[in-house]
């Protein structure tokens, strides 16, 4: 298709797929950016949830540095990105493992908020924004192992499916579910028995 003296390059592919969109960019650079638009601001999110919305900027970018270097290597059969990306953002915040765990534990210290509460089952950890992780969830999630909080991270935070999951942790499907079942049960157990990641993504494939 041609484009027209008011389309750039960029445009005329924005509605490709990711992998497309990558596959182009490998003779066309500039097309990434496309790449970026369409999910920097879930792993922004993602990120942020993790280790705070300072930390995130510069995740978020070296998220994309990084994709950008390796996207010769991306398997253009997967049109999705997004589990390539979080994978890439995952590895990231697993070089502030320290931070996180201490982060969340400042969080499970702060004075809980006096207006009406909603019960803690319903307090979902999708609804909870980067600063807005309940003091019961921090501490809950500042007990559970890396890999465990991986997983269940990419799911409730990350959006991401138990096969999307598994492709952005390089895991068999089998030890998502696993994994993602072992967090859930730490975390009733330290919720007396409220379950907060019972969300729509976990449901839907449980």
């Amino acid at each position: 298709m041609a484009v027209g003296p008011d389309v750039t390059p960029a445009e005329e592919h924005r509605g490709g797929s990711d992998a497309r969109v990558i596959e182009r960019s490998r003779e066309e650079p500039e097309l990434f950016a496309t790449l970026f638009d369409r999910h920097a601001d879930a792993v922004y999110g993602y990120t942020a949830r993790r280790l705070g919305a300072e930390a995130a900027e510069d995740l978020t970018a070296e998220t994309f540095t990084i994709a950008f270097q390796q996207r010769h290597r991306y398997d253009l059969t997967r049109a999705d990105a997004a589990p390539w990306l979080f994978g890439i953002a995952t590895n990231l915040v697993s070089r502030h493992r320290r931070a996180e765990a201490r982060r969340f534990r400042a969080l499970a210290r702060l004075p809980q908020p006096v207006e009406h509460e909603e019960p803690v089952a319903d307090r979902a950890v999708d609804r909870a924004g980067a600063t807005g992780v309940r003091r019961e969830l921090a501490a809950a999630l500042s007990g559970l192992s890396a890999p465990h909080r991986d997983v269940i991270l990419l799911v409730a935070w990350g959006g991401l499916d138990y096969e999307q999951a598994a492709q952005a942790l390089g895991v068999p499907i089998g030890t998502v579910r696993s994994r993602l079942n072992r967090a859930r049960s730490k975390l009733r157990e330290a919720l007396g028995g409220a379950d907060p990641t019972a969300l729509r993504e976990v449901e839907a494939r449980a």
